[in-house]
């Protein structure tokens, strides 16, 4: 039948919400109010983008994501589609905002380059024994900043957090897009 082409798969719901819990948790106004991350395009961008590393990280911990579990059984990893759903939300974007057809490759080639350095530079950072290298990799790239304050100590925390969090979930708690990732909230009057 012709509409079942229209219909999203089960896998395409998966990568939407999975995707859209990312989102929706960037897009907290604890972190522009609380955490002092500037409330502008490029401040969401790294949000999102922090926020996707995290759990591309978590995702990238399984090889098995190309196998069945949570409902999921596709042949491309998991974290591949993850990633294709944001490159097509900032396609749409950037669309939407009115950049022209011919400019649009070569932003989404500078947001390519941001991604990969931001991951790079996050994962490094949480593999790092020092705590500062976290500190010091969020204030450059979130806060633009050369020094850390308690806005960037207060989101080292909760980044530290969420990848312990997302370390104890269970894939498929996080393939089903329960809500698993601690509320920003609870950070800001922590001990820094």
């Amino acid at each position: 039948m012709i509409l079942t082409a229209f219909r999203r798969s089960v896998h395409d719901r998966t990568i939407h919400a999975l995707y859209g819990m990312i989102v929706a948790q960037a897009r907290s106004g604890v972190f522009y109010a609380d955490y002092g991350i500037p409330d502008t395009l490029e401040g969401r961008f790294e949000l999102i983008v922090l926020h996707l590393v995290l759990v591309l990280r978590r995702l990238g911990r399984h090889r098995e994501n190309t196998r069945t579990f949570g409902g999921w059984r596709g042949s491309e990893p998991l974290g591949q589609l993850l990633f294709d759903a944001f490159c097509r939300d900032l396609d749409a974007n950037l669309r939407e905002m009115g950049v022209g057809d011919l400019a649009v490759p070569r932003r989404m080639r500078g947001f390519g380059e941001a991604f990969y350095g931001r991951q790079a530079a996050y994962e490094a950072a949480l593999a790092a024994a020092d705590e500062r290298v976290l500190e010091n990799a969020l204030a450059r790239n979130i806060f633009e900043l050369e020094s850390v304050d308690a806005g960037v100590t207060r989101l080292a925390n909760y980044t530290r957090a969420v990848a312990a969090q997302l370390e104890a979930v269970d894939v498929d708690a996080l393939v089903s897009s329960e809500s698993v990732l601690p509320n920003p909230a609870a950070f800001v009057n922590a001990e820094l």
